[in-house]
């Protein structure tokens, strides 16, 4: 009888620990699917930011700004008599 009854008891304490196994594997792969959501995401948003890193250069240019001052500003770069200096 307290056989029976011990048996019982080890049989559910084996049930429990084998629905926490699952459970727990379960979880782990939900955690790893979304960790490799957030790491796509990252990936996407380092591509993103070396574009605009890249845009930011190239708009940055003096070159490219002193041609938008001459063409769309009409700016000339002042004689060097015309120049006054400031200290600080």
């Amino acid at each position: 009888m307290v056989m029976y009854r011990l048996l019982g008891v080890l049989g559910i304490v084996l049930l429990l620990s084998a629905l926490a196994v699952i459970y727990s594997k379960y979880y782990s792969r939900l955690v790893f699917i979304e960790i490799q959501k957030q790491e796509r995401q990252l990936d996407n948003y380092e591509v993103e930011w070396g574009q605009m890193q890249l845009e930011l250069s190239m708009l940055a240019e003096q070159n490219r700004v002193e041609l938008m001052a001459r063409d769309q500003l009409k700016l000339i770069i002042p004689l060097r008599e015309k120049i006054i200096y400031i200290k600080p």
